[in-house]
């Protein structure tokens, strides 16, 4: 649904023009994987697929909820009964946030809210962030809030944390609220300081692709928090406050401080050369060598199949299949145990990879994959 369409939609709804539209957009990361939660370096950038959301304020105390994507009638909460893990649903998102926000001493009084989007779920490009940032966005905006997009970001990442109880870290957040068309987003997560790296891939006749591999995962899975402990205890046994803080020219004298702590190595390894990947391609593409993060990209892929082990036949096929046939790199990207891969190539190489994935897929008996272009494009913001 366009912005005009939310509107009207929620006049239907509620009985009334709304106060405003925001929209808040999915993300695909381009290298930094399961770095953010230890403190590490990401690079992701903003999609074209956006959650949008029409608002009003409400001063009863109560909060209206309504999605074009699911079925059922408006949702209605009361502030005062919001509790963490009280909600199953896919309401736990936007109430989580107004609950981060009340509980942060903002004065939140209520809202109606209808919400549509168009980034697809489960498919590991934040579809959950963009629900949460564009609620945020709004609520900040018209309750005059005063607050900033990293500190948005960060009462996000606590309603998802806290409120829905997945374990994420706060890359996909800041991605939602941060990204600007036509950049990349380097983010140091521990300070949350941030450079906006030119990423224009048509200029250099270069494509992204994305293969939504129609595995679905969830990030309140027992498995993403399982690598998180694990690396706390990594961090732990190692004697230093985060992964981060792991020299990559140290790592093989840190590793063999871990005796046999096998799939904590493992994970240590992964974190730590994630984050030297990442300073690798932030140093390719200011030299204009985009086309050189492709392998880049490629052994991280690796390092999330073999160290970290949450990819998938279906990732790995996507990945397989392309380098098989041209692209310049491939990986996993998002949480793993499913979700999507992307895809570097030439623009004229697009359409030969799309098809040899699409048959690879149809020879292994799989689900046909999604396949769209990832366009760097601009982050949260009020649309009407």
């Amino acid at each position: 649904m366009g912005a005009q369409q939310v509107r009207e939609r929620f006049a239907e709804l509620y009985g009334a023009e709304p106060e405003g539209v925001w929209a808040a957009p999915g993300r695909v990361n381009l290298i930094g994987e399961h770095t953010d939660y230890n403190d590490g370096f990401v690079m992701p950038f903003a999609l074209p697929h956006q959650a949008t959301a029409a608002v009003s304020r409400r001063t009863d105390g109560v909060l209206r909820l309504h999605s074009a994507d699911v079925q059922g009638g408006v949702v209605e909460l009361r502030l005062d009964s919001l509790a963490p893990q009280s909600d199953p649903n896919w309401t736990a998102y936007p109430a989580g946030v107004v609950w981060a926000l009340r509980e942060a001493g903002h004065p939140v009084t209520g809202a109606d809210v209808h919400l549509s989007s168009t980034v697809p779920t489960g498919a590991g490009l934040s579809s959950s962030a963009s629900l949460e940032v564009v609620i945020a966005l709004a609520l900040a905006d018209l309750y005059d809030l005063g607050l900033q997009r990293w500190q948005l970001a960060r009462l996000c990442q606590r309603a998802e944390n806290v409120y829905v109880g997945a374990p994420t870290g706060i890359m996909d957040q800041t991605a939602s609220a941060c990204c600007e068309s036509g950049h990349a987003l380097f983010l140091d997560t521990r300070d949350l300081s941030q450079q906006q790296i030119p990423f224009d891939l048509a200029a250099e006749g270069l494509r992204l692709l994305v293969v939504d591999t129609q595995v679905k995962h969830a990030h309140s899975g027992g498995e993403y928090g399982k690598r998180r402990a694990g690396c706390e205890k990594g961090a732990a046994l190692l004697g230093v406050n985060a992964l981060r803080d792991i020299a990559y020219a140290d790592l093989d004298r840190a590793l063999a401080r871990l005796g046999d702590e096998d799939e904590v190595i493992r994970l240590v390894r992964h974190v730590v050369t994630e984050d030297q990947r990442v300073e690798r391609v932030v140093s390719l593409l200011r030299a204009g060598e985009t086309r050189a993060i492709g392998p880049v990209l490629t052994e991280g892929h690796a390092s999330l199949r073999d160290d970290f082990r949450i990819s998938c036949p279906e990732l790995d096929l996507v990945v397989d299949a392309a380098l098989a046939n041209g692209a310049l790199g491939a990986r996993m990207t998002g949480g793993g145990f499913g979700g999507s891969a992307i895809v570097l190539a030439e623009a004229t190489d697009v359409d030969t990879l799309a098809k040899a994935v699409e048959e690879a897929f149809t020879v292994a008996g799989f689900t046909a994959p999604r396949v769209f272009e990832a366009v760097p494009s601009a982050g949260a913001r009020r649309v009407n």
